[in-house]
């Protein structure tokens, strides 16, 4: 046999793609392993489009989960995210994806890596996840029908045609999941590359910067942004420099960086005209250099800790939020609006975010095995 099979599942999992791995059919982490998963999604492309692999071009579809037995004593299993660049031979696993979160638990009681109620068990279950990037929780609450994770639903997620069944991911204790520190420099602002900028760190570290100091409004296209080279060049100097700040060097993918805006009126993708007035706040929010087409899950669950934490740039846009007593905010992305419920409180005399709640669907796609020469 000329390639090498590795038995792998193909899922969504919210407005992302991954190949997902049992932990067991991978070499331990290392060159080994990247190579595999470098080859599995067709990387390094210099085309842009991975042709020669599962993965389709753009970071939000360049990704890999890899499932464990836990190595925490309250989780059901162990998770690794395996961000894939596109370009280059590299696999970062600087930060976990929140839209990949989406995907393990439904793979794990798929695969029978947890124990259900009964056999053939149609109701609602609970897997608790341990993420071994940010060696942080989650709670991943689902359907299942007839043993399997549920599909069919009537859960409508912007930037993905049709509907399906609802799964609700509790991150617990999100601060400091990259840093340590839910405010890495200590301050709810600083000056990063001549603009006033928030550092946060909840679920992923992120940059916040005001999209009027770089002259947009906030509501503009991915593709105008992208298109916009000086723009992308000078959020990626203001992205990198932020990264020294806080201690996070190398990384293309953490921390992220995003603009964000006031509520204002805006076409989604989809052409759906919204209202100021269905927003808290607009965000656009970059990955791996591109534009993401709906929100960067994780960054969203940092933006909804932000908007809460008095001071950062976050909190200002978002002004107009509910009290923290109704802590859903709803953000304004390219692809529609997306609610996330962030609770933050006070641990001492400092902001400590307690929990996020984000709803996703996900489904599998494809099962059997990757070829990999």
């Amino acid at each position: 046999m000329t390639q090498k099979k590795i038995r792998a599942v193909y899922m969504r999992g919210g407005t992302s793609r991954c190949l997902v791995f049992h932990a067991r059919d991978l070499p331990p982490a290392g060159p080994a392993r990247d190579r595999i998963l470098c080859a599995a999604l067709g990387s390094p492309d210099p085309y842009g489009r991975q042709l020669d692999g599962l993965g389709g071009g753009i970071s939000s579809l360049s990704k890999a989960c890899i499932i464990g037995p836990p190595s925490h004593p309250e989780a059901d299993v162990d998770y690794t995210f395996a961000q894939v660049e596109v370009s280059k031979p590299v696999v970062d696993y600087a930060g976990n994806c929140g839209n990949c979160s989406s995907s393990v638990g439904p793979f794990a009681v798929d695969e029978g890596l947890v124990t259900l109620p009964a056999q053939g068990y149609t109701g609602e279950v609970a897997v608790r996840i341990h993420n071994t990037n940010t060696k942080k929780l989650i709670v991943s609450r689902f359907a299942v029908a007839g043993g399997e994770a549920a599909v069919e639903g009537d859960f409508e997620l912007a930037g993905v045609a049709g509907r399906g069944a609802r799964i609700a991911l509790d991150f617990l204790d999100p601060g400091g999941a990259s840093t340590g520190r839910l405010l890495p420099t200590g301050r709810p602002r600083d000056t990063v590359g001549g603009v006033e900028a928030s550092l946060v760190d909840a679920t992923n570290a992120m940059v916040f910067v005001r999209a009027k100091d770089l002259g947009l409004a906030g509501t503009e296209t991915p593709q105008a942004i992208d298109a916009d080279r000086a723009l992308a060049a000078r959020l990626e100097a203001i992205r990198a420099e932020a990264g020294e700040r806080i201690g996070l060097t190398g990384s293309a993918s953490v921390p992220k960086i995003a603009l964000v805006a006031p509520p204002t009126a805006f076409t989604a993708l989809d052409g759906t005209r919204h209202a100021a007035d269905a927003v808290h706040v607009i965000a656009r929010v970059m990955s791996m250099g591109n534009c993401h087409r709906a929100f960067a899950l994780t960054a969203a669950m940092c933006l909804g800790v932000a908007a809460r934490v008095e001071g950062t740039v976050v909190h200002e846009c978002a002004s107009g939020a509910p009290s923290p007593s109704a802590p859903v905010i709803l953000l304004g992305h390219p692809s529609g609006v997306l609610p996330v419920a962030a609770r933050v409180g006070r641990r001492d005399g400092a902001p400590w975010a307690e929990s996020v709640t984000v709803y996703r669907t996900a489904r599998r796609l494809m099962e059997g095995w990757v070829r990999v020469p």
